[in-house]
């Protein structure tokens, strides 16, 4: 089965083709760096490295590119209010780019621990000023754009295909504007692509129009041309965007004369105990606050257990239930580790699973349906290790967990609790190794004595023809 992607803008699933065969250009929507990482940042950046990691495992090469907002991005995410930025650095009494620097770094490493490989570019609104400034003057030039006061306008009522991404209507587009009409706007649907700076303002630059700062959606139109080409591939953000951000994006794009995304990938909510996560009700969490209550790998696996279309739910119980789950997996992964003694392996016993995996992340990233593969050869696999299986299944079962809980999930890797677990087998091999030798010589006492301490701690040991084992109750 081939890839198939949901298209939010023809609203079906569609076979994925790229513009240039076996290459992949991705453009993501990233964070506007003005505050701690909270919950609802994790859940993009984790679907979309999935997916960058599920295309290079299917042989094509992709850039990936997310941008970072650190101007442009009012209060009102439209026309109206105090940049976002501006806000926090008033809040915190520093400059500006010292609130960008500070949580850029903090954003970055918390996706880090997520887990998450850094974008292959990560492009600053900031940093490309000059090019939001061309295009701005190409939507003047071709009578798309106005400019009234040093403020310069895209004219929605020019570009008819205004409102193909969403689906609404103008009575629809007027009441999503959610501000008040600006007395020099022609037409309320009309949006910003440049912005006079107030006297007041900090983050200004010099333009054909005055001293002012971009507007927030022409960044992304810009940003994602410039590195990716006039038509890429794919265009991912969450739902909450498609209305104005992104429908504002193709406008902007289209409108300049670029094909702009062929297919929009947009994720679902996250919700926290059933309820929309909301900043002015105080009902969130920071990374920071979950990551000291879980390994930041769980959070991972557990937003890999929803389809990224459908709402994900946050709660203790939810969580525990990932961790559970995920500790099953690699209960079993360690164990074939510990058996494993050749590269030789077998790989024949998973085709099916194999098979079966590919099929569920090629039907629109199906990460749900790939991890119950998972958990459905995992209890094949350990009714065989009770069998004693030959040592080339147990690569080839190995191979199984790296290729898909490691490659493709990113949750195989180092963590917190691989570390803990490292340092665990090695001390119960020192124990294993005394209490063999204890064994020779014929030190029973000494022998069962290692044997019961480990018991009352909650961990038992195997005697087999192979050696001793053990494994935690």
């Amino acid at each position: 089965m081939a890839l198939q992607l949901y298209n939010t803008k023809t609203r079906q699933k569609e076979l994925f083709k790229p513009v240039v065969e076996g290459r992949v250009g991705i453009y993501s929507c990233g964070p506007t760096v003005y505050s701690d990482p909270h919950l609802g940042h994790a859940r993009g950046p984790i679907i979309m490295d999935t997916l960058k990691r599920w295309l290079e495992h299917s042989g094509y090469k992709v850039r990936f590119v997310m941008n970072v907002t650190d101007v442009g991005h009012l209060t009102d995410d439209a026309d109206a209010g105090e940049d976002k930025l501006l806000k926090r650095a008033k809040l915190e009494q520093l400059e500006p780019m010292e609130i960008a620097e500070k949580y850029f770094w903090a954003y970055f490493d918390a996706m880090a621990a997520l887990g998450v490989r850094r974008p292959d570019i990560v492009p600053k609104a900031s940093g490309h000023i000059t090019e939001q400034i061309e295009m701005t003057q190409e939507l003047i030039k071709l009578g798309y754009a106005y400019e009234r006061e040093g403020n310069v306008y895209f004219d929605v009522s020019a570009w008819e295909a205004y409102g193909e991404l969403s689906g609404r209507k103008t009575d629809d587009l007027i009441e999503g504007t959610r501000v008040e009409v600006r007395s020099d706007k022609d037409d309320p649907r009309d949006f910003a692509l440049w912005k006079r700076a107030e006297p007041e303002h900090i983050m200004r630059w010099k333009s054909p129009w005055g001293e002012g700062f971009p507007g927030w959606h022409i960044e992304c139109s810009v940003m994602s041309t410039k590195y990716l080409g006039d038509e890429f591939d794919i265009h991912g953000g969450g739902l909450d965007l498609i209305f104005p951000h992104h429908e504002c994006e193709i406008a902007q794009a289209k409108a300049a004369g670029k094909d702009f995304a062929r297919t929009w990938m947009h994720w679902n909510m996250i919700t926290l105990e059933g309820e929309k996560m909301a900043k002015s009700k105080n009902h969130f969490v920071t990374l920071e606050e979950l990551f000291a209550q879980f390994d930041p790998l769980v959070i991972r696996f557990h937003l890999l257990r929803s389809h990224y279309r459908s709402v994900s739910d946050f709660s203790q119980e939810s969580l525990e239930a990932s961790a559970q789950g995920l500790k099953r997996l690699l209960d079993t992964y360690h164990e074939l580790k510990r058996r494993s003694t050749t590269d030789a392996r077998d790989d024949s016993p998973f085709q099916a699973y194999r098979t079966a995996f590919a099929e569920a992340l090629n039907d629109d990233l199906n990460t749900p349906q790939a991890i119950a593969v998972l958990f459905d050869a995992t209890r094949e696999i350990n009714t065989q290790l009770a069998q004693q299986p030959s040592a080339a299944y147990i690569r080839g079962a190995m191979t199984l967990y790296e290729d898909y809980l490691g490659e493709i999930f990113g949750v195989l890797g180092a963590s917190t609790a691989d570390a803990k677990e490292d340092v665990l087998d090695g001390l119960l091999e020192l124990l294993i190794g005394q209490r063999q030798e204890a064994r020779l010589k014929r030190d029973f006492q000494t022998s069962d004595a290692i044997r019961d301490r480990l018991a009352g701690l909650g961990i038992t040991l195997e005697d087999t023809a192979e050696g001793s084992r053990w494994k935690l109750n």
